[in-house]
């Protein structure tokens, strides 16, 4: 027997008669009383084993489903407990099989659906439950621990939280019975090592940082050393630094099956009992080789990143960290508190170490800087369950915003998240009418504009029109409701016309004015000469004419050009060496309100009131305290997702089929008639593809991202659109799934300095997931819905039938066999 295989078969007999703690029989009773359980223990206590002894003693309790956050964990466990001779199915979006077993391992997103919908296991583990505050999953979990249905039982395991109480009171407002079992003792203590201590000496060929200090921890006997580095780049180049640095007395030989897994520099590398672990590397190399090495102790240094941290599932003897940070979607962050912790908690293997070692390097990170960070949800919605369920209320008859309230107010937290609603639907009969509490908040704000009419009420203000001013009265006193004409207002005929005002005429009643204006100087010998204005309005050529013709040609065309603009001449005068003309104003055109009863005001006596439906409602002091910013409801009407009354639309159906903003483009795409099926179902692809397959393009190019953008505009939501488009989209992925589709064995080709062969995998396998999404969703009178459900049954190659699964593509389902039988083969 191989030295690999007598280790791991050592490290199974350990598991296998591990005797529990005081804290996991308290826990595991705690399951048999019906309660709800919240297990605080670090990282390697034995949390697992809670699970397993309920499992092994309540085999007839009905099925359990173990949730992890990472296919690579899920796949791990389901090696471990099959080679124990367990019934084991898998659900993690890429493997679909023995659903129906009395244990299934699978990730949170494909259980939420069944637990929101009520068709909850009997018992539901969630191992490493602080995803709950994660950015982009933390919605998932919420919402189906929120929504499990009473007859599950719920097992929370993590040791990285520090207010598990508060899961614990969560839960026990959902009108759960939840108890939390804390355990504060590490099985394997850790032990701090600072670098500057370790006084081996070394031969002065290993130059470098890292080659010295690992040489001579390595010389004390630390290893094997787990690395964290902060990107990708950096954990490749330190391995093979590492590999080319520290002798190798004793080269590893692999197998031609496991080379060929690795890829032709890791295998130099794993050679001198080196690796590096990152997403880049295929699941393949990841899982199938340099995890089932290191866990076997066949390896001596493992450079990991940070970013992959929560989904390694081996440990070493150290762990030492390359950096305080890393980057995080084009952004350098800064490690968390409960980040080090994880990567820490690596350090020390239970049933080898009797105590794991923090080698503390040049950052100076150290154990006080590890600890458990306060758990708490962000301030997202999720919106495609959210929908889904409001269409759900609808179907049945049932009020679809109320539904959504009732759903928030089961979240983590202690102040539920509105959608701006809540209020709205506890008083739907207000006169308004209006459906969310920004509308209302809006409408009572708002005020209403009136005029007094010439009956001495008051009415809604129009809109101006134009009138001749001969019709246009002004209101002299609103308790008499005496008028006069606005040819009287010297303030009203202040723009119209042009000239001065005179008084054309006075009498008891008043004024009334009019314009004068200067139309031709008398020159010495009796001849006119015309002013421009008056030559331009009456087309004359020549600026002098002889009197008789003024007087006999250009005045009648003159009053006739004025009458027409609404001036008419009252009277013709000679002022000393000038001709001028008095104007009526009793033409001009006045934009004034018209009241109901047909006469128009210049200027009327007016006031602004609330509107007459707030007059007599009195829920105005309420709605006046409401905020008047757009709410998540308002926002989903505006975007087309429901209707007035909260019925998801078409395309609110469509979305809530999905995760975040995947839905909102697929609604999008479907809804440009030109937008062919055929190029769709490869496009769908860059929906989670990210920027790595964007190459020299922008990450926001292509058919895709662009229908987003003409249909929700440039707007950021966060986490369903980033400019118009999903969070996650990444141009280029559908060249190579459509590529590698085609042809399986061209995958390699595709891989570059930034796009690795395991991202190619990942976006793979997101993308089958999103076509299994699809396939299953539930179907819509819609054509082109239908054609998308056709095309991704095909690729998939699905039957109609929701119990069959897909299988994955060629390469991806050779390659997983292959890990499978090197991970069973440890057992």
């Amino acid at each position: 027997m191989s030295l690999m295989a007598e280790q791991l078969d050592h490290l199974t007999s350990l598991q296998r008669v591990a005797i529990p703690d005081l804290w996991q029989q308290q826990a595991v009773a705690a399951l048999r009383e019906g309660s709800d359980v919240v297990v605080q223990a670090p990282t390697g206590a034995g949390k697992t084993l809670i699970f397993e002894l309920w499992s092994n003693q309540g085999r007839n309790r009905g099925q359990a489903i173990y949730t992890v956050p990472t296919r690579a964990l899920a796949n791990d466990k389901l090696a471990e407990w099959r080679a124990r001779g367990w019934d084991v199915g898998i659900a993690t979006g890429d493997l679909s099989e023995n659903l129906s077993a009395p244990v299934l391992v699978a990730t949170l997103e494909t259980q939420k659906n069944r637990l929101i919908q009520g068709e909850g296991p009997a018992l539901l583990v969630v191992d490493e439950y602080q995803m709950l505050g994660d950015l982009d999953r933390g919605l998932n979990y919420e919402l189906a621990l929120a929504l499990a249905p009473p007859k599950t039982q719920l097992l929370l395991l993590s040791g990285s939280v520090a207010n598990p109480q508060s899961v614990v009171h969560w839960l026990q407002r959902l009108g759960r019975k939840a108890v939390l079992i804390r355990h504060e003792l590490r099985p394997v203590p850790l032990e701090e090592v600072h670098a500057n201590n370790l006084n081996y000496h070394v031969p002065a060929e290993i130059r470098g940082y890292w080659p010295r200090l690992v040489a001579k921890a390595l010389a004390e006997d630390l290893g094997p050393i787990l690395i964290f580095a902060p990107r990708r780049q950096a954990a490749e180049s330190m391995a093979a630094e590492l590999a080319r640095m520290l002798p190798t007395p004793n080269p590893l030989s692999l197998s031609a099956e496991q080379k060929a897994l690795a890829g032709e520099s890791l295998a130099r590398m794993l050679k001198s009992r080196v690796a590096y672990h990152h997403s880049g590397l295929s699941y393949a190399a990841r899982a199938g080789v340099v995890e089932p090495l290191a866990k076997a102790g066949q390896l001596r240094v493992v450079v990991a990143t940070m970013g992959l941290a929560a989904g390694i599932n081996f440990s070493l003897r150290s762990v030492a960290l390359a950096a305080d940070s890393y980057r995080r979607d084009h952004q350098e962050q800064l490690l968390r508190a409960d980040e080090i912790l994880q990567m820490f908690g690596r350090a020390g293997r239970r049933g080898l170490d009797e105590t794991g070692f923090v080698l503390i390097t040049a950052n100076d990170l150290r154990l006080l800087d590890a600890r458990p960070c306060h758990l708490s949800r962000g301030g997202l919605v999720d919106w495609n369950a959210l929908l889904g369920l409001m269409d759900a209320a609808a179907a049945r008859g049932l009020d679809p915003f109320r539904e959504a309230v009732r759903v928030q107010e089961r979240l983590f937290t202690t102040k539920p998240i509105a959608l701006g609603i809540e209020t709205a639907i506890q008083h739907l009969d207000a006169p308004c009418g209006l459906k969310t509490d920004a509308e209302r908040a809006r409408h009572v704000r708002g005020r209403v504009r009136q005029m007094l009419n010439s009956a001495g009420l008051w009415e809604h203000y129009p809109a101006a029109v134009e009138r001749p001013a001969r019709e246009v009265q002004v209101m002299e006193s609103a308790e008499t409701l005496r008028c006069h004409s606005v040819l009287a207002e010297p303030g009203a005929l202040e723009k119209p016309g042009a000239g001065p005002l005179i008084v054309l005429q006075e009498d008891e009643r008043g004024k009334i004015y009019g314009r004068v204006s200067t139309l031709a100087d008398l020159l010495n010998d009796n001849r006119v000469l015309l002013h421009k204005w008056v030559r331009r309005l009456t087309n004359w050529n020549g600026r002098q004419v002889p009197r008789a013709v003024w007087d006999e040609k250009i005045v009648p065309l003159l009053e006739q050009k004025l009458a027409g603009l609404g001036t008419p001449v009252v009277r013709i005068l000679q002022e000393e060496q000038r001709i001028v003309a008095h104007l009526s104003l009793a033409g001009v055109a006045l934009r004034v309100p018209v009241d109901s009863l047909g006469v128009a005001f210049w200027k009327p006596f007016e006031r602004e009131v609330m509107p007459p439906d707030c007059a007599v409602c009195s829920l105005v002091p309420v709605c006046r305290e409401l905020a008047t910013n757009t709410g998540v409801a308002l926002l989903w009407r505006r975007m087309g997702l429901i209707d007035a009354a909260g019925v998801p639309t078409r395309r609110g159906k469509v979305a809530s089929y999905f995760s975040q903003g995947d839905g909102l483009a697929v609604a999008a795409a479907l809804e440009d008639e030109s937008y062919p099926i055929s190029e769709l179902i490869h496009d769908l692809a860059n929906l989670d593809a990210s920027f790595r397959f964007s190459a020299e393009e922008s990450r926001w190019a292509g058919r895709l991202a662009m229908v987003c953008r003409n249909t929700y505009g440039p707007q950021n939501i966060p986490g369903y659109l980033d400019g118009g488009a999903p969070p996650k989209y990444g141009a280029g992925a559908e060249q190579v799934v459509a590529g590698v589709h085609k042809d399986p064995l061209s995958k390699h080709g595709w891989v570059t300095e930034i796009l690795g062969a395991g991202d190619i995998d990942r976006v793979i396998i997101e993308w089958r997931s999103t076509l299994r999404q699809i396939a299953h969703a539930p179907e819509l009178d819609w054509p082109r819905w239908r054609q998308l459900q056709q095309a991704a049954r095909g690729i998939l190659n699905e039957t109609e039938s929701p119990t069959l699964t897909a299988l994955p593509p060629l390469e991806f389902h050779q390659t997983r066999r292959i890990e499978h039988r090197l991970i069973l083969r440890r057992h």
